[in-house]
């Protein structure tokens, strides 16, 4: 971003209750769930930055193309002959007709506008311009497409469309050796949901984030993992939050029975393989790992009370190569738990939205929403996205 910062629309004296020490701070202001005007401030900042756009085994192969909403922009995305992924504007170097619709794929061996059949290839450059054939005032050089910054991460893609965030590598500082283990680039997608939630996005993030509630709305997930196990990671300088649960002795993953209809991710410690790690990153990616699959929620903000949410199982070849695979053991167990949570988020979304509700305290069993709030809050004041807050300065 350019130009002067300008704070997000919201009470001075409400975030400073939020950045207030764990134990002494509020929730953020109601506002910050509610308003149009915060929502648009969101867009504008915290999702023209590194987000997530979706997992790289869907644009596997060479000439693989895709154009998808980010944000309030469209993005295209296309695999080249050497593997690499490239990110550019979904607009034509013509008359900036999209290349594909929103939602639309194909696989080709160039990139070519459907409305004046401008060419281009698979790196961006433009091949081919009709009527322009030995022009030799026209410089296709000048009329490639234009790229945007994109970058493969254990199997996922991060998009950064305004091309001014910190690198992708001090966004994610410290994920490293917390995904590493599980190898989420080489397991294999098996199951997919698709939810709208009518709950503001950091309402389901705070949730995520806190098993407190879990003895209450969850009697599942409280039969394979103590509610009260576990601890959150310190703050880190990345822009992420997260923690774990442990299994109960019965259960070797979570599963409405415990049992595992898959095998074990190799390579996992018997710690790794004794818990779950939750984790979620700023702004739209939780990722949850299990000792035999990863699950992940890619959040999409539709409004300030709606979220599109996808939900997707990815499982080792271990497990996917055994006859009859059925990836329904973990599948039906997040559905459940899933439309409890869902629920959960709109009854919050409902009393933040009557006109009444006043931030509330954080319980000790909610340091990682401590640590999510006051990294929103940072971010709303233009001091960075990180869930360790910068040394006070003298």
């Amino acid at each position: 971003m350019s130009g002067t910062f300008v704070p997000a629309p919201l009470p001075p004296e409400g975030l400073a209750r939020t950045l207030a020490p764990f134990g002494q701070s509020r929730m953020l202001p109601t506002a910050a769930y509610t308003s149009d005007e915060v929502f648009a401030w969101e867009m504008e900042h915290f999702f023209t930055g590194w987000q997530c756009i979706g997992r790289s085994d869907e644009l596997a192969e060479p000439g693989m193309q895709r154009a998808q909403q980010v944000g309030s922009t469209s993005v295209f995305l296309a695999r080249g002959e050497d593997r690499a992924l490239r990110a550019f504007a979904n607009a034509c170097r013509h008359r900036g007709h999209e290349l594909l619709p929103c939602g639309g794929s194909r696989t080709a061996r160039a990139i070519t506008c459907p409305y004046h059949s401008w060419a281009f290839s698979l790196q961006g450059d433009l091949i081919g311009a009709r009527g322009y054939v030995g022009d030799p005032s026209f410089d296709m050089s000048q009329f490639g497409l234009r790229p945007l910054r994109v970058q493969e991460w254990h199997g996922w893609i991060f998009l950064d469309p305004s091309g001014q965030a910190a690198p992708l590598e001090a966004h994610l500082d410290g994920l490293q050796a917390r995904i590493s283990p599980y190898a989420p680039e080489r397991l294999q997608v098996r199951g997919r949901h698709e939810y709208v939630v009518q709950a503001n996005w950091k309402v389901i993030i705070e949730n995520y984030q806190e098993c407190y509630h879990c003895s209450t709305i969850h009697p599942e997930l409280c039969r394979v993992s103590p509610p009260d196990s576990g601890e959150n990671w310190e703050p880190s300088k990345g822009a992420w939050v997260g923690g774990w649960l442990d299994l109960r002795p019965h259960a070797v993953t979570m599963s409405l029975d415990g049992t595992s209809g898959g095998a074990m991710i190799p390579g996992l410690s018997a710690v790794e393989q004794r818990r779950i790690d939750y984790l979620g990153i700023f702004p739209n990616l939780l990722v949850s790992l299990h000792p035999d699959y990863v699950m992940t929620h890619r959040i999409i903000p539709l409004s300030p009370g709606q979220t599109w949410v996808e939900c997707l199982w990815a499982f080792p070849e271990e497990a996917t190569a055994l006859e009859g695979f059925d990836p329904s053991y973990a599948i039906d167990f997040w559905d459940i738990t899933n439309r409890e949570d869902w629920g959960a988020c709109e009854s919050v979304q409902r009393g933040l939205s009557s006109g009444l509700a006043e931030p509330g305290p954080l319980s000790p069993a909610e340091d990682a929403i401590y640590q999510f709030v006051t990294m929103v809050a940072r971010g709303y004041l233009g001091l960075g996205l990180s869930a360790a807050p910068a040394p006070a300065t003298a």
